[in-house]
């Protein structure tokens, strides 16, 4: 009898729960947080270790640009399931960009971390794309003095072209442009249009035919290629 009713109790709990998650998780496609929090932290109070309302309210304050308390979440999230490659990427993420709001004394002792859990998420996941990334932009903009390396950041970029070619073009040509390689820059992201025909491949081929190389012309012709190419 007591099992019976403690099933009749629990189940229009459940049922509450899951229709306050489905709620939030709508406000929070919605781009909503401010709604959408709350009810997710609600939704913790009763379950503390629910993965994805952690890493929903992590997601938030990374938004609202809380990256202490982004860290927090992410944090309790790579302790409950230290197997998530993502974890690792996004408590990285919300380090390097708190590292870039310190004094540069602070920030620098930050740095091991940073990479540190973006190697994780790679060693987690061989695939993950968006660390590789991360890593690239680190040791691009890192001083040579405290780890900054062109060679590093290739290393990445090679990387990338085996998982993703689109994204690996699309970072060759980053680098080439971060250190005014332009030609080589529109090489690769010319690469990027062939592989993808992406938004993005045409976006950054354009930009930089406008803001580096002083083409507005060719610019406005790559744009038009790509609509004409995308027309309905």
């Amino acid at each position: 009898m007591k099992k019976i009713l403690f099933f009749v109790f629990l189940v229009p709990a459940m049922i509450f729960s899951q229709t306050n998650f489905e709620k939030a998780e709508k406000l929070f496609s919605q781009e909503k947080y401010a709604q959408a929090k709350p009810i997710f932290e609600n939704i913790l109070s009763e379950n503390p270790n629910h993965l994805k309302t952690l890493e929903y309210l992590g997601d938030i304050e990374g938004v609202n640009k809380s990256w202490d308390k982004a860290m927090s979440y992410y944090g309790k999230l790579k302790t409950l399931n230290p197997s998530n490659a993502n974890y690792y990427y996004k408590y990285g993420g919300c380090l390097g960009m708190k590292a870039n709001e310190c004094n540069k004394f602070k920030a620098l002792g930050m740095i091991g971390d940073i990479k540190a859990s973006f190697e994780k998420a790679i060693q987690l996941n061989p695939n993950h794309i968006e660390a590789r990334w991360a890593l690239i932009e680190l040791y691009l903009q890192l001083p040579g003095i405290v780890g900054g390396s062109e060679r590093k950041a290739e290393r990445y970029a090679n990387e990338l072209l085996k998982i993703s070619p689109v994204d690996g073009y699309l970072a060759k040509g980053h680098i080439a442009e971060y250190f005014s390689r332009y030609k080589d820059a529109e090489k690769h992201y010319s690469k990027a249009i062939a592989v993808s025909g992406s938004k993005t491949s045409y976006q950054k081929l354009a930009d930089l035919y406008k803001n580096k190389m002083n083409q507005p012309e060719k610019a406005k012709i790559v744009l038009e290629n790509y609509q004409e190419r995308n027309k309905s």
